[in-house]
């Protein structure tokens, strides 16, 4: 089955890596950060903030493949601070509502970024 790959942001094109793929009915989306369309951090120690903007940006990729955030089956979060857990449960259930997609959430030491303290990747089917 042919993969097709999108890209959100057309003018912000990651080096090594699709935002988002889609085989068949099948689309996964690659862990998305707190960042704007510029690639600025967005909230700023708020864990909050970034969660709502990653979910914002698993959005975007779920649209250039033709997704929905109801297509979403399957979420994984990864967060630096285990304390933070409320927030991004928080935004989570805001964004899609109860009841949600599966969901696995795993605590860890970084991102690849410092002032990242959320990364949520997505499988949709449609």
């Amino acid at each position: 089955m042919p993969r097709r790959v999108f890209f959100p942001n057309p003018e912000n094109k990651p080096s090594g890596f699709s935002p988002v793929t889609r085989a068949g009915n099948m689309v996964f989306v690659s862990g998305q950060v707190s960042v704007d369309a510029e690639g600025n951090l967005v909230g700023e120690g708020d864990a909050h903030a970034q969660s709502v903007q990653c979910l914002s940006n698993v959005e975007q990729a779920l649209k250039a493949a033709g997704a929905t955030r109801a297509d979403v089956t399957k979420i994984t979060a990864f967060l630096v601070n285990p304390e933070d857990y409320p927030a991004y449960a928080e935004a989570r259930l805001d964004f899609f509502g109860n009841p949600g997609p599966a969901s696995s959430t795993v605590f860890i030491s970084g991102l690849v970024s410092p002032g990242y303290l959320v990364e949520i990747e997505a499988i949709a089917v449609l």
